[in-house]
């Protein structure tokens, strides 16, 4: 049986996500991105050295993983010009070219080793994701379950906003003074300016701007459990919102939210147990950020009566608000010892790239709102001037 055109398309999400993961790839292999130096060494000399003299079965492990995901999307991303074998072995090669030059970079950076053993655990993971993926491509893409739970559920060309709200529970894995308090890079930077370029910044300010010691007036409004469940219930109203969005009205929308939001939970337990050196998976589950989680959740379930436009608002209006407060309101000083109890170097500089997605989160997101309330205003504006001609 032949197959009709409309049953082999390419998937936009699947290579966008391939471009966003061989990113995170190229970030967590040479992280910090300082201190390059040349030590004398050829850039692929690693190729013939001898294998580690210690070697550890938690780092193989952790090299494959981290190449699965990329083989598989590669096999994605190709389909269905390329498909079976020979996708299979384009994401090989893709993967083992990649780390090969991810490893030959890091001959560069004296917080990295160069290693053959890394390179071909790599190029195994990328193997053994493409060859799990493309037997399944198919039936993903083109024919199965999957493919059609997309089209009845999501709409077409949402691939951008299904990405960005996807990485929401990611976003929220690394600790903020508050749950799910996102996007304080604004109050990193002024900290690190010297009193001389701070008041310089502000006499160019409005003078009603100029009011003293601004984190302590606003703090004074509410109690701090209470500002912990305001931002908590803000930033869950608007990543719920948002990931509403490219949702059909078939879809089982509160389903899919709760599950949403039970996997940022699950998320942000297993990063915090992981990343603690006490161990604890709880510690951010204050009293303030329970009563925001409940709050939050409700406020999600109740805004699915309202149209794109109106939750598309909301989502915008929640989280220009909850950035507000999260980068004037001072912080708090027990979150000091949840800060020193992180831990900063573990599993690939994982610590550099939670913090980089905590910071840029909420801007990417209000980024695509602006360009869809734009792109809203110009087809309304396009069909008004039809009509009137």
């Amino acid at each position: 049986m032949t197959d009709k055109p409309w049953q082999r398309r390419p998937s936009a999400l699947a290579r966008q996500a391939l471009a966003f993961y061989a990113a995170l790839i190229v970030y967590g292999s040479w992280y910090p991105f300082y201190g390059w130096r040349s030590l004398g060494l050829a850039p692929f000399a690693y190729l013939t050295d001898p294998l580690p003299q210690y070697l550890t079965l938690f780092d193989v492990v952790t090299n494959v993983l981290g190449y699965m995901p990329l083989g598989a999307l590669v096999v994605l991303a190709v389909y269905p010009r390329v498909r079976g074998s020979l996708a299979v072995g384009l994401a090989f090669g893709a993967g083992a070219l990649l780390s090969a030059l991810m490893e030959a970079g890091q001959t560069y950076l004296p917080t990295r080793i160069a290693s053959n053993l890394d390179l071909a655990a790599n190029a195994l993971g990328a193997l053994l994701g493409a060859a799990l993926m493309s037997p399944a491509t198919g039936a993903l893409l083109d024919r199965g379950l999957f493919r059609r739970i997309r089209f009845l559920w999501f709409e077409r060309d949402s691939a951008a906003i299904t990405c960005i709200a996807a990485l929401w529970p990611f976003a929220t894995m690394f600790p903020a003074p508050r749950l799910f308090g996102l996007g304080d890079w604004p109050r990193a930077l002024w900290l690190r300016f010297d009193a001389g370029m701070q008041e310089t910044l502000l006499a160019w300010a409005p003078a009603a701007w100029h009011v003293p010691s601004w984190p302590g007036f606003i703090s004074a409004w509410l109690p701090d459990d209470g500002w912990e469940a305001l931002i908590t219930a803000l930033n869950l109203l608007a990543a719920g919102a948002l990931a509403s969005l490219p949702m059909r009205r078939r879809a089982p929308r509160r389903l899919l939210l709760v599950a949403f939001i039970v996997s940022t939970l699950a998320v942000k337990a297993g990063a915090t147990f992981l990343q603690s050196q006490s161990g604890l998976a709880f510690d951010w589950a204050t009293p303030g950020a329970l009563i925001g989680l409940a709050c939050g959740t409700a406020a999600v379930l109740l805004v699915l009566v309202l149209p794109f436009a109106w939750r598309a608002t909301l989502a915008a209006t929640a989280l220009m608000t909850a950035l507000i407060f999260v980068n004037l309101l001072p912080v708090n000083p027990y979150f000091d010892v949840v800060l020193a109890d992180w831990r900063q170097g573990r599993y690939l500089h994982f610590n550099g790239l939670a913090h980089w997605l905590a910071w840029t989160w909420p801007y990417a997101a209000l980024v695509w709102l602006a360009f869809s309330a734009e792109r809203a205003w110009l087809t309304r504006r396009r069909a008004s001037g039809g009509q009137r001609t």
